[in-house]
């Protein structure tokens, strides 16, 4: 039988609805609170949550957060009203499998449900069987006279190991500070898969069935921070129209992840130390005091030890952070790991587009091998996702690759000691027929975006992907920076 998860702080409305699929043959559950949600999907595995966008505490978007990181298997649909559709797509865009609109009609309900069970159980099974490839292709990484605990390790989806060293000695220090509950510091560049490290941790330490919740600094702004930390009750504000549960209320018992902890402000950075050292949180407009067991990881791509000097950021809380640091290799330091990724997420590519493109040219092997990858994985994932789109066979050529890639490899091959297969592999085969020109280069909106994407991309680089340094010399906020990314694949 299948079970279903009610949120929705309309008792009404959460009864009839547990009522009508109670009569369709589903074992239904309710919720009159995400805090309340949340108890519920930690004492009990439920295949399908329909969750109300519009919660006393929370929103939809957390609540979806929340289950996407720490119930992977469960499908979401969003409950909303006509005013939220806009929100509910955004929802859907983050991995929600569907919203339904009030008023409920009971066929439109029983119809949907259906649909996102087969629809999210077909799609798991496809990620296993991926997963499953994907452990194969990357093979036995482990030296063959390796512990026995080494071989019960648990990764994030999101990582995939690699045979180099660095990737090796990452594994490494992953299995060693996971049992622990140290505070640990990830550093790298952007892009190099920091919180699928973290998430790797999480899973592999006593805490693997509590929560683990990300939160992004680096699009905090001043006044938000302290809500989305530590919660605030409804009316302790203007503008306060519902209690929220903060990120380290929404934690407790498991792992809190910081991403760009460098980006935040001073003051901030005072009230998350007295968090930190007291293990105690406050919502904003509460007397009452909140205990918490949360472990600490937190990740950042700039010297914190250079921010600590200029006085950006403080030092007694470096200090409680570093209790443990781990160095994100950069792509270009991982050799023939590059490949292994690529694959990996060519596989990927073609489970998301419906293709069946099946390798690499050995032309994109070659450029792969000797390009710089700035943006590192996240680059990478983006340049597979894109050729897989546009490829028309069964192997990716040179040609659906980024213009500054193929721009990379003409300035790195075409010279005099280069004479090689990348001169002729940009030059008309006399037998073969001119290549023809695609339509997209004369649709003006899609060289516009197309230049829009060139232009982020080279300052992102240009600035170590320091997002609030690209959004000033481009001249927008942060946060049409970060639409603007999403736009064209650049997110995280």
């Amino acid at each position: 039988m299948k079970k279903i998860l009610i949120i929705d702080d309309e008792v009404n409305t959460a009864l009839l609805l547990s009522k009508f699929l109670t009569r369709n043959g589903f074992e239904v559950a309710t919720a009159s609170s995400g805090s309340n949600g949340m108890e519920q999907l930690k004492n009990s595995e439920y295949n399908l949550v329909l969750c109300d966008y519009r919660l006393e505490d929370t929103d939809g978007r957390e609540m979806l957060k929340y289950i996407k990181n720490n119930y992977p298997k469960t499908g979401v649909i969003i409950i909303t009203g006509y005013s939220d559709i806009k929100m509910a797509v955004e929802l859907i865009k983050m991995g929600a499998y569907d919203y339904i609109t009030k008023p409920l009609y009971p066929d439109e309900i029983l119809t949907t449900i259906n649909k996102a069970i087969e629809t999210h159980y077909a799609l798991l099974e496809a990620a296993e069987q991926e997963a499953s490839s994907a452990s194969a292709a990357v093979g036995n990484t482990k030296a063959s006279g390796g512990s026995k605990d080494k071989s019960k390790q648990v990764m994030s989806n999101e990582f995939v190991s690699g045979s180099s060293r660095a990737s090796k000695e990452l594994l490494r220090q992953i299995e060693l500070v996971a049992p622990t509950n140290y505070s640990v510091i990830i550093m790298g560049e952007s892009g190099t898969g920091k919180e699928s490290v973290a998430k790797s941790i999480h899973l592999n330490s006593s805490r693997r069935d509590q929560p683990f919740v990300a939160m992004d600094c680096g699009s905090l702004t001043k006044e938000l921070a302290q809500s989305e930390f530590f919660g605030h009750e409804k009316g302790s504000f203007t503008g306060a129209l519902y209690t929220k549960i903060g990120h380290f209320e929404m934690a407790n018992g498991g792992t809190l992840f910081l991403d760009e902890v460098g980006n935040l402000s001073y003051d901030i950075q005072a009230a998350l130390l007295r968090t930190v050292q007291e293990r105690k949180v406050k919502r904003i407009g509460s007397t009452k005091e909140i205990d918490l067991d949360v472990r600490l990881i937190v990740a950042t791509n700039e010297n914190l030890q250079d921010s600590i000097q200029r006085g950006r950021f403080r030092e007694d809380l470096y200090h409680r952070f570093n209790e443990f640091s781990i160095y994100m290799p950069a792509l270009r330091e991982r050799g023939n790991d590059i490949i292994l990724l690529a694959e990996h997420f060519l596989r990927s590519a073609n489970q998301e587009l419906g293709r069946s493109v099946s390798r690499l040219s050995p032309e994109v092997v070659e450029c792969f091998m000797s390009y710089r990858w700035q943006g590192n994985i996240r680059e990478l994932k983006n340049v597979i996702r894109r050729a897989t789109l546009l490829t028309e066979g069964d192997e990716i050529p040179m040609k659906a690759l980024p213009l500054e890639m193929l721009a990379y490899s003409r300035s790195s091959f075409d010279g005099p000691t280069n004479s090689g297969s990348f001169v002729g592999m940009h030059q008309e085969q006399p037998s073969a027929a001119p290549a023809p020109v695609k339509e997209v280069r004369h649709d003006l909106k899609n060289a516009a975006l197309e230049a829009e994407y060139e232009t982020i991309l080279k300052v992102l680089r240009e600035v170590n992907f320091n997002k609030t340094k690209a959004a000033e010399i481009l001249k927008i906020d942060r946060k049409t920076l970060y639409n603007k990314m999403k736009a064209i694949n650049l997110g995280k």
